[in-house]
């Protein structure tokens, strides 16, 4: 079945920029409710020529009439932040993807404590939503230079579970994560679990402080905004089954780009592995999976050619 199959036709509704924060809730155009999604999900956002990205929910998930977002406008953006500011605007048409969630909650944690950087604190709003309505224990910490949040977050149900570390000006205190956490479980005991989103940098922070506190590796959950690099490991060569056309792959070439110089087209839209638009099937070898987009269950028999290598000298895909 095709993406394209799954589309689902919105209408924008209440847009408001804070900052350089887009916010904006997204409606059926019949006024229908919308799937059912769970905290940490996010959507494919069909913008203009082919254009696909991809956008945390960030509201309620009991809420079945709205799916909220919001955009940071991007300086570094590839043109999907900046076709979001452009293009949105009460009453826009839409196209989105049903919602898809590789950042889920864990249903077994004792506790949760939630770190979101900057804009990374999207999906972060929707789990605390979840959390809060199931009566469970948890924290939300907001870091950021701009907290155009901020107000947002004081006015919800869950305020009371909020910290919010305001780094605008140099002489404010820093978000200190070691301590944070080593509080936290000294608080609520080893049944933690973590989830951050945010700059590279947080997150490898958190990872680092929930190693030093003694938490399984499992117990941290990270949602990246792109995928690891491509550089790494030796050349290989990929065989594109249906049209018999074999090419050599360099240390730091992706495998669409290889194919494209040899005629073969492979549609792209992120290009960072996480939109899922040039995911194919794998008919043999080993991929070395470096995309954000498929599945663990998804991964034993697909491979997203934009980001993605292979740990075998050969790899077959169905292309």
């Amino acid at each position: 079945m095709t993406r394209q199959s799954h589309l689902l036709n919105v209408i924008v509704d209440a847009c408001q920029l804070r900052g350089s924060v887009l916010c904006f809730d997204l409606k059926a155009s019949n006024g229908a409710d919308l799937p059912v999604w769970e905290a940490g999900a996010h959507i494919d956002l069909y913008l203009e020529e082919g254009l696909i990205r991809q956008y945390s929910l960030c509201g309620n998930p009991a809420d079945r009439k709205r799916y909220s977002l919001a955009v940071l406008l991007d300086p570094k953006s590839r043109g999907g932040s900046v076709a979001v500011h452009r293009l949105v605007r009460d009453g826009v048409q839409l196209q989105i993807s049903l919602p898809r969630n590789l950042f889920p909650l864990d249903c077994d944690a004792q506790s949760s404590l939630l770190v979101g950087g900057g804009i990374g604190v999207t999906p972060m709003i929707a789990m605390a939503y979840e959390l809060y309505d199931k009566a469970q224990n948890f924290a939300l910490h907001y870091v950021a230079r701009d907290p155009v949040f901020a107000p947002v977050l004081q006015a919800l149900p869950f305020a009371t579970h909020v910290v919010i570390h305001d780094h605008s000006q140099a002489e404010r205190p820093r978000f200190n994560v070691q301590n944070t956490l080593a509080q936290w479980i000294d608080q609520n005991g080893s049944g933690v679990h973590v989830y951050v989103c945010g700059p590279e940098g947080l997150m490898q922070a958190v990872a680092q402080a929930g190693s030093a506190c003694g938490l399984p590796e499992e117990h941290v959950h990270q949602e990246a905004f792109s995928a690891q690099p491509v550089e790494g490991g030796s050349g290989f060569e990929v065989l594109a089954a249906k049209s018999g056309v074999r090419v050599q792959v360099a240390e730091d070439e992706t495998i669409a780009a290889a194919f494209a110089r040899s005629g073969v087209r492979v549609p792209v839209s992120c290009e960072q592995g996480i939109c899922g638009t040039c995911v194919v099937s794998v008919l043999e070898g080993e991929p070395d999976h470096r995309d954000e987009y498929l599945t663990d269950e998804e991964k034993t028999d697909q491979i997203a050619l934009c980001c993605s290598r292979s740990k075998t000298p050969l790899l077959v895909v169905d292309l």
